[in-house]
Order: structure tokens, then C-alpha cells, then sequence
């Protein structure tokens, strides 16, 4: 493949991709102004609870997307697999965006947002795996960190993008009352206009020679991940617990730490929210080119060891401070930390199996463990905090991300060790 067809596959998928987490985090940046909406209640803790009962739904689904997506991209492409997870996506914002209140249509409401949450489940199920081993395939050897972080990159933009619609439907056009009661559909219908475009944009993306070349053999299934890849399986749960409980916690959750616990404004959380993304966002580059260079296994025992050691006095500084540049501070502190682990994450794991069953290697094992304990930190959160045990959630996050520690120190590099090696490349 050329290099300019390679790198329009490139930017089609991070596209794509960008496109996919948009609509996936639209639901967490306003669930703040439509939980009312679906679940009328006068407590707001209660209604926050309602709502990410129904996001932590969405990723009990992404197990299911990721081994029917995953074996799908590793059977018909990965070219395929990653359209289809797009318009999966598109279906979901779109009912979102035009569901009744409970007022109107009583529990359908809610019965309707959550099955909208399981489509966006299953598509960003098997979006993951996908879009790590196409971009890991397209990368070639020598920047394949650098290449691979990209998709953290557009993950992060995605959840960037939505907070700046927020941004803007606060700041310039609608009143708090206007975006509670009609304004936060706005962005569903964007981002289901999007999907829309992405959808096209994949269409014209080129397929990855690593599949291209394993066309005519057997592919893989989950019976024979589990044969022949168990410990590579349970590896990426590994690899995986304390990082996305740690990004979860950061990122998605932490707009609702600042308002809920911390005192701030819904206005001042979101613009610190997004201030933080953005340079996090500018940081996955620099990691990823970082780990070409050293190693992945640095990276992610440096994210080990201060994340079990600093997560509790961070979260503690955070609750009580009300000062936005200290605020931004700390949790820039955090994110600079997970870096270590989100920069890298998806090469790593791709970097595990070979061709025939790395879409579903990465994709299964990976989604299991976000639905497990990524999906759940904001409920586990709000639920410690409704039980009058907030800080609990602070030791839970540490537990995960040291048993994640564990995992990094007895795991080889993957840049030594890579799957990649024992394939013919360009």
C-alpha cells in the first residue's frame, strides 16, 4: 500500500473512531441536564445514580460487541467490522435524541434510553478492538506506539468535542432551563448526523495487509482464544483493570466529582474538564512515541506505582478544593499518571496475538474488563457516596490500578516480545 492511501486509511479510522466516542460520552457530559428527564426525582444524587445505572448497562453489552464484532473483523476485515460499529452507534444517539420524557410516555422513557445505551454497548464493544489492531496493522514496526496512540487521542477529542458543545450550548445559546428541558438533545442529533458521515468515511478505508494475508487461513474464535491464547486472555484483563477504572474515574466521572462533591458550578466543571482533556489529549503522542523508543513495560509500571501511591491523596485534595486552577492542577496531575496506561494500552494488547484472532483477542478480554470495572466506577462512586462513604471509592480506585501494577511487572514488553515479528511486513 502507498504511503498517501495508508495514511488516508489512517485518518479515516481516527475519524471514525472520534466520531464512535462522541456519541459515546454525549450521554456523560449531559447527563447532568436530562436525568431529570428520564428519571423525575428530587433527590439529584438519586437521579444521577438512575443515569449511570443505565451508562454502566451500556457496558455489560460491550462484552457481546466485542466477540461478535472482533470475530467479525477477524473473518470479513477489519475494514467491515469498523463500518458496522458506526452505524450500530448512529442507531443509539438517534433514539436518545428523540425519546419522550417520562412525563409524557411514563417508563418507556427510560426503557428506551437504556436500549439505545446497549446499541452504543455493542458498537463501542467491538470499535476497540478493531480500531486497535487496524491502526497497530497500518503503523508498521518502528512507530507503532507512536501510530497506535491515536486512537486514545481521538477517544479523548470525542469526549472533548461533546464537552464543547456543552461549552457552548451553556456559555452562548440556551438558558440552564432551555438545555434541561429540551437543549441536551442537541448533540444526539449531532452526533447521529456524524455516524452518518464517519459511516461513508470507513467505507472508502483501505483493508490492512496483515488480513489481507490471512484470508485463506483459519480464523479465530473464542473457543480457540481460549485454547490457545489463555494467558494473553488474561493478561489484557490485567492490563486493563486499574487503567480504565483510572481513566474512567478522570475523565467521564470526574465532572460530576466537582459538582457533586467538590461544590463547583456545573459551568466551571465542564471548562476545567475540558481544559484538562485537551492537554491529556496532546500528551498520548508524546507517550506513545516515548514507548518506541524505551519499551511499553516502563510506561506502565511508572502509571503502577504512582497511581497506587498518589490516587488517594489527589482524589482527597479534589473534594476540597473549590479554586479552578488548583482543581485543574491536580487532575492534570492524574491524567499525566494514566497517560502511562492510555497511550499505550491498545498497541500493547494488540501486540499480544497474532492476525487470524487479534481483533477478537484485543476486543473480548478488553471489554470484559471495562464492563466489569470501568463502567461501574462511576456508580461504584455514587453509591459509596450516597452510603456516606465517599472516600472508600478513593481506595477502590487504588486496589484496581495496584493489581494492574502486578500484571505490568511480570508481563514481558510487548515491543520486544511482539506478535508483529512473526508476520512478513513492508
Amino acid at each position: 500500500m502507498g504511503a498517501p492511501n495508508k495514511l488516508k486509511s489512517m485518518l479515516g479510522g481516527t475519524i471514525g473512531n472520534l466520531v464512535e466516542w462522541y456519541d459515546w460520552y454525549a450521554y456523560a457530559a449531559f447527563a447532568l441536564y436530562f436525568s431529570k428527564s428520564f428519571f423525575p426525582k428530587d433527590d439529584p444524587t438519586a437521579q444521577l445514580l438512575n443515569t449511570a445505572a443505565i451508562f454502566a448497562m451500556g457496558f455489560l453489552v460491550r462484552p457481546i460487541g466485542g466477540w461478535l464484532l472482533g470475530m467479525y473483523a477477524d473473518r470479513y476485515g477489519r475494514k467491515t467490522a469498523l463500518t458496522g460499529s458506526i452505524l450500530l452507534m448512529c442507531a443509539g444517539s438517534l433514539i436518545i435524541a428523540i425519546t419522550p420524557a417520562y412525563e409524557t410516555i411514563g417508563i418507556f422513557s427510560p426503557i428506551l434510553l437504556l436500549l439505545a445505551r446497549l446499541l452504543q454497548g455493542l458498537s463501542v464493544g467491538g470499535e476497540y478492538g478493531a480500531s486497535a489492531t487496524y491502526l497497530s496493522e497500518m503503523a508498521g514496526h518502528h512507530n507503532r506506539g507512536f501510530w497506535s496512540s491515536f486512537q486514545y487521542v481521538t477517544l479523548i477529542m470525542g469526549q472533548l468535542i461533546a464537552l464543547g458543545v456543552l461549552i457552548v450550548l451553556q456559555k452562548v445559546l440556551l438558558t440552564p432551563e432551555q438545555l434541561e428541558a429540551w437543549g441536551w438533545r442537541i448533540p444526539f442529533v449531532i452526533g447521529a448526523g456524524l455516524a452518518v458521515v464517519a459511516m461513508f468515511i470507513r467505507s472508502h478505508m483501505e483493508e490492512t495487509d496483515s488480513f489481507q494475508k490471512t484470508v485463506n487461513t483459519q480464523k479465530g474464535s473464542v473457543w480457540a482464544l481460549v485454547r490457545d491464547h489463555p494467558w494473553q486472555s488474561l493478561q489484557v484483563v490485567g492490563l486493563t483493570l486499574g487503567g480504565t477504572v483510572a481513566f474512567y474515574t478522570y475523565t467521564t466521572y470526574m465532572q460530576k466529582f466537582l459538582v457533586n462533591t467538590a461544590g463547583w458550578t456545573k459551568e466551571a466543571a465542564t471548562a476545567v474538564s475540558a481544559l484538562c482533556l485537551f492537554i491529556y489529549m496532546c500528551l498520548q503522542p508524546l507517550f506513545g512515541a516515548l514507548s518506541d523508543r524505551v519499551g511499553r513495560r516502563p510506561l506502565l509500571i511508572g502509571f503502577g506505582i504512582l497511581g497506587t501511591l498518589l490516587t488517594v491523596p489527589l482524589m482527597t485534595l479534589l473534594a476540597g478544593t473549590k479554586d479552578f486552577w488548583a482543581g485543574f492542577a491536580l487532575i492534570m496531575a492524574a491524567l499525566v499518571i494514566v497517560s502511562g496506561y492510555t497511550s499505550i494500552n491498545a498497541v500493547v494488547k494488540a501486540e499480544l496475538f497474532p492476525s487470524h484472532v487479534r481483533a477478537l483477542g484485543v476486543a473480548l478480554p478488553y471489554a470484559i474488563a471495562v464492563s466489569l470495572f470501568g463502567g461501574s466506577a462511576e456508580y461504584v462512586a455514587l453509591g459509596l457516596k450516597a452510603q456516606g462513604m465517599e472516600t472508600a471509592f478513593y481506595w477502590y480506585v487504588t486496589a484496581c490500578i495496584f493489581v494492574s501494577l502486578l500484571v505490568y511487572v511480570f508481563t514481558a514488553d510487548t515491543k520486544v516480545t511482539s506478535a508483529f515479528r512473526a508476520e512478513v511486513e513492508e
